[in-house]
């Protein structure tokens, strides 16, 4: 007996509506042309991780219950004595997550966590790096329905990167739209 193979309801969306739709916005004459997306990086500086180890730790188990999967901790990479860093020392904290975690975490985001954002009216559409990636910034990691906001002792942000096959920032932003990513101003026309 076979099983069936999940897929994400992204991924599979991808391959129904957003191939075809891009093929036919730029003229695409494969499919293997079309941008698609490689993997998503969440990173989180942590504000007093000098004075106070707890911190990282507690960002480390934020950033593995929002994702789902398990977070590492950024190290420092030089001694600066006036903010008494020591080179080597624990001082954030990073996700990257590929394949069916990756369109998991987007739909989560998408669906639940950017709606919860307090006066939500999309997200920036010139947060993109010139190379087909894009940046977002979130700046209270309670808007994710993972973290029990009881046990929030602060509330710190997080920085999400979405990095594309695309070539321009024209094609990933297309193809962030067509996955369903709320850009603040796209005309009704062209939803």
């Amino acid at each position: 007996m076979a099983t069936a193979k999940y897929t994400p309801r992204l991924a599979d969306r991808y391959k129904k509506e957003v191939v075809p739709a891009l093929m036919k916005r730029f003229g695409y004459k494969s499919v293997m042309q079309v941008p698609k997306l490689e993997k998503i990086a969440l990173n989180r500086g942590v504000n007093g991780a000098v004075s106070d180890k707890k911190l990282v730790d507690i960002a480390l188990d934020e950033l593995t219950l929002i994702t789902g999967q398990k977070a590492v901790s950024t190290r420092s990479k030089k001694d600066i004595s006036n903010f008494k860093l020591r080179k080597d020392m624990p001082i954030g904290a990073r996700v990257t997550l590929r394949g069916v975690k990756m369109y998991e975490f987007l739909d989560r985001l998408i669906a639940t966590a950017l709606p919860r954002v307090r006066d939500f009216k999309g997200v920036n559409e010139k947060s993109f790096d010139g190379r087909g990636n894009y940046t977002m910034g979130v700046t209270e990691q309670i808007i994710f329905p993972e973290v029990d906001i009881d046990k929030v002792t602060k509330i710190t942000g997080l920085d999400i990167t979405f990095v594309t096959t695309a070539n321009t920032n024209e094609e990933a932003f297309e193809l962030l739209k067509e996955l369903g990513m709320p850009f603040r101003n796209i005309k009704k026309d062209q939803q």
